[in-house]
């Protein structure tokens, strides 16, 4: 099996554990669950069976508990913050339908993707219904504020997957291309989940721009491991089959970084992989040399590890509590999955 373990400098003895936030959230994404099944029903049969495939194959719910987490923290006691959290997980899984028909993916969460068992067409038609659903209990929801959020964060990872197009499978993109990329695509909706919290709880802008921060350092940490464990994990932990973002020729941090430190000869090996498409086994194992030599994934992790920190610092000022203290492990559970 392909890949290497990178162990953390800062490593802890004790691994850090999504479990306090679960605990703490259980009983609303008890109804958030039963909502995402209410929502994603339809007379038409085809968009339960592509929405429920999605929808049922596991994933830990990370962005609509940390909507609930952050209106729980302030006090809130209503259920608007129910149905954004739905409406959060009801976008995440329309951009991953969308995200598998332009990646061309086979697996998603060790499973097949709705693409290969109903086609294109089905994939990108029941995610738009799932953002119209989403769309339609945030205006149930009544706060302009958090529509605005939302709606704006929905517009924003759609130019982050047009973006990542315009970077395909060109070596030219910089460190800097590439990190507008993942804030868009992937770091937004992190930040919208946790701002949306605050906003129906009704508590100051400071808290607000406190969540929103660190939804969005979170976000990015979250996304560079992601890219760590595409060369130095398993399947098993990836869901999907390690090396994807190779084949599919994708542009990722440990590349950009191996790239453009490696040798003239080293750059163009890159190009003839990624530009060329030649994306062989032999060639990824080549890949995984030239990453672990010029430190791509432990450069890498260093990265994520400068935006967690950041995320911890934005949740700081705030007053001490359970839900605090669960945001803050999140942080660490998101890194420590390469160790």
């Amino acid at each position: 099996m392909l890949g290497v373990v990178i162990p953390l400098e800062d490593s802890k003895n004790k691994q850090a554990s999504v479990k306090p936030l679960v605990d703490l959230t259980s009983p609303d994404m008890e109804r958030v669950n039963q909502l995402i099944l209410s929502k994603a029903g339809s007379d038409v049969q085809m968009i339960p069976e592509v929405a429920n495939h999605l929808i049922s194959s596991g994933g830990k719910r990370l962005r609509p508990m940390l909507t609930l987490a952050s209106a729980a923290m302030f006090g809130y006691e209503g259920d608007a913050h129910v149905k954004l959290a739905t409406s959060v997980e009801f976008m995440h899984t329309a951009t991953l339908l969308h995200d598998d028909v332009v990646d061309e993916s086979d697996l998603r969460r060790g499973k097949s993707t709705a693409r290969t068992i109903w086609g294109n067409q089905a994939s990108v038609l029941v995610g738009d219904f799932l953002l119209g659903q989403a769309f339609r209990m945030m205006v149930d929801v009544g706060s302009l504020d958090a529509l605005d959020v939302l709606s704006t964060a929905a517009s924003v990872i759609a130019e982050g997957e047009v973006l990542q197009l315009s970077v395909a499978k060109n070596m030219e993109t910089t460190e800097d291309d590439y990190l507008q990329v993942i804030r868009a695509k992937t770091a937004a909706l992190f930040a919208a989940a946790a701002e949306v919290g605050p906003i129906v709880a009704q508590t100051s802008k400071s808290d607000r721009n406190a969540l929103k921060s660190y939804g969005m350092n979170l976000g990015l940490a979250f996304q560079l491991v992601d890219d760590v464990l595409d060369y130095g994990g398993s399947a098993r932990e990836l869901g999907k089959n390690v090396g994807d973002d190779f084949r599919e020729g994708k542009i990722t941090l440990p590349v950009i970084l191996s790239y453009r430190r490696g040798t003239a000869e080293d750059r163009a090996f890159w190009r003839q992989a990624i530009e060329g498409g030649d994306s062989s086994d032999a060639n990824l194992e080549k890949a995984l040399g030239l990453i672990k030599r010029y430190g791509g994934l432990s450069d890498t992790i260093a990265r994520a590890q400068h935006y967690g920190t950041i995320a911890r610092d934005a949740l700081a000022p705030l007053p001490g509590s359970p839900w605090k203290s669960a945001l803050v492990e999140v942080i660490d559970f998101c890194i420590d999955r390469v160790s």
